[in-house]
């Protein structure tokens, strides 16, 4: 059994796509590409499609992951190209390499993201973000399907920092741009967590929504604060990798007679 790991996008309208409906689309695209797709056992067999850290239904990502399994061997750079053409446009498969080594999920333990706050001026967001980063905790509140939960926010936030936007826009147009990079933790602590943290610390209160985009995910650095790319390994694990049973098998093979 093959298995291949793909990085994913949600972009444009597709941001409102909930987990659920990527999951119909993408077996769909299964379907439509003609992947050997292995399956579950049991009275209702599903495609083995495993997701890891999907990101919340009305934020925008780069950087989502699956995995799937196989039970023919396949090319991953050409079964990539073959899903992302079955696809709808903003659905868009980014990557694809042979998982050659375990623990994907275990390498996702942070986000960066990007949060666009219109109609609020640099100044404010920078004097909010300085409130926020001197808070030893902020506390916000969520329901949840338990009802309403307590957890501190400034915790799970290893760096804050608000930045202008584009130079192109109109000058008459606020606009701050907040990135930051978060933990994975139990409980997660989301973009709009952070926003309810700044609201609560500073006032900070943008007129219309936030437009949120998760620009990456992957194992935290602690050494350089950065977030890696968790598909690395598995490169360089392919890298090294002698040629698989069926390559050596074709090479091996006797050429028949003249």
């Amino acid at each position: 059994m093959q298995r291949i790991r793909l990085r994913y996008t949600k972009r444009g309208r597709l941001r409102f796509t909930s987990h659920r409906d990527f999951q119909r689309a993408f077996e769909r695209a299964l379907r439509r590409a003609e992947v050997p797709m292995a399956y579950s056992a049991g009275f209702t067999p599903h495609p083995k499609v495993s997701y890891a850290n999907a990101a919340p239904t009305g934020t925008g990502s780069e950087a989502e992951y699956l995995e799937i399994a196989l039970t023919a061997h396949r090319d991953p750079r050409q079964l990539g190209e073959l899903l992302d053409e079955s696809l709808p446009a903003g659905l868009d498969i980014v990557d694809a390499v042979e998982a050659r080594t375990s623990g994907l999920a275990d390498r996702l333990t942070a986000s960066i993201w990007e949060l666009r706050l219109e109609g609020v001026e640099l100044a404010e967001a920078e004097r909010a973000v300085t409130a926020f980063l001197a808070a030893e905790t902020v506390e916000v509140a969520r329901r949840t399907k338990n009802g309403l939960r307590t957890f501190d926010t400034r915790g799970a936030v290893v760096s804050l920092e608000a930045l202008p936007a584009a130079a192109d826009r109109p000058l008459d147009n606020a606009c701050a741009i907040l990135r930051l990079v978060v933990r994975h933790v139990t409980p997660a602590v989301r973009p709009d967590d952070v926003l309810s943290g700044l609201r609560a610390v500073a006032d900070l209160a943008p007129p219309v929504p936030a437009a949120v985009t998760r620009l990456a995910q992957g194992l935290f650095d602690e050494e350089s604060g950065t977030v890696t790319d968790p598909l690395a390994p598995d490169r360089d694990a392919d890298t090294a990798a002698p040629p698989t049973a069926a390559v050596t098998a074709d090479a091996k093979a006797p050429e028949g007679p003249a």
